[in-house]
């Protein structure tokens, strides 16, 4: 599975907090949440006949550059909220502000690819975008699925795009005393296209009407229905276009295209399993960011199982993965 690495370890920073939304952290204030989820969640990858392989983003495209800034903002006006509501002791209202605020940094980055070296799991530098690496080896056959929140791995061309596997198990409802389930969920791009009745060009001409990283806005009053209708009917963006004359794209289109159809990927790498080194694992988790020494080495123990029991021929998933 190649996983979207900066989508999951997001996912583990936004999720795995204290009640009123404070990360996890050592004593030095460092946070950790994303360690744990990455560490623990892999195990239980392994332990389901899963081979991962984490895609971590490279230099993010030009287009993209409005929606980074966008994303900064949004994140500095969450910390401000949060840190009013904990100033009030709205505790609901601080959980959900500091997960919005999330913030991953190269050093966490660094750290996780790390740990995922001493674990013995291979991870990829991808030139630009993640998710267009991710999809990349899933069609040359190196990888059965993406795995992302995001659907941009469909529209980069990932046959098979897995959602909510980082994350699983019940999800409170923001404001509310509610909670729901979230099981994985596979989405195939040749059963979406044939039901849609759609070229996966059109699909994207679809999501540019809706608004992509690349055009967050999209076209204003066009959602989804209206975007598909549009395109069904006059079968590209730019003859739909003409029947929406206060359209505006602060990108170009045809740009915009372009990079779902032909993004900038690498060949080079190498998808190498190896033995999972447990002293550099209780090296960096236990000495170097306290975690429960206890706690480490019994995961160790499940994983060096699941490492054994996912090389045996008959294992799970294994038999859709290039050793």
């Amino acid at each position: 599975m190649a996983i979207d690495a900066y989508n999951a370890l997001y996912q583990f920073l936004a999720a795995i907090r204290q009640p009123d939304g404070t990360p996890l952290m050592d004593s030095k204030g460092r946070v950790t949440s994303h360690l744990s989820g990455l560490f623990y969640r892999t195990i239980n990858f392994l332990e389901a006949g899963i081979k991962p392989v984490y895609v971590f983003d490279g230099k993010p495209p030009e287009l993209k550059s409005r929606e980074i800034s966008e994303r900064m903002s949004a994140r500095e006006e969450a910390k401000r909220k949060y840190e009013e509501a904990v100033a009030v002791g709205d505790i609901e209202a601080a959980r959900m502000y500091a997960q919005m605020s999330a913030h991953l940094t190269s050093e966490m980055v660094e750290v996780s690819k790390r740990l995922l070296t001493s674990m013995g799991i291979p991870w990829v530098q991808a030139p630009s975008e993640g998710e267009a690496q991710a999809a990349y080896m899933v069609i040359r056959g190196d990888a059965w699925a993406t795995a992302s929140q995001d659907y941009d791995s469909l529209l980069f061309g990932s046959p098979r795009l897995i959602r909510n596997l980082a994350i699983t198990g019940r999800r409170k409802l923001p404001k509310k005393e509610a909670y729901i389930e979230i099981k994985p969920e596979l989405i195939e791009l040749d059963s979406l296209l044939n039901g849609l009745k759609v070229t996966r060009e059109q699909l994207i001409d679809i999501a540019i009407l809706i608004g992509t990283d690349y055009n967050p806005d999209g076209v204003r009053g066009v959602g989804p229905k209206t975007a598909y209708q549009l395109i069904k009917t006059y079968g590209s963006l730019e003859k739909a276009i003409k029947t929406l004359p206060g359209a505006k794209f602060p990108v170009p289109p045809e740009e915009i295209r372009r990079l779902f159809l032909n993004p900038p990927v690498t060949s080079s790498y190498a998808l190498e399993w190896s033995d999972p080194n447990p002293d550099k694992i209780v090296e960096l988790l236990v000495k170097e960011f306290e975690f429960s020494e206890e706690r480490v080495r019994s995961a160790i123990e499940r994983l060096l199982k699941a490492v054994r029991d996912i090389r045996r021929p008959a294992a799970g998933l294994s038999k859709w993965f290039k050793s």
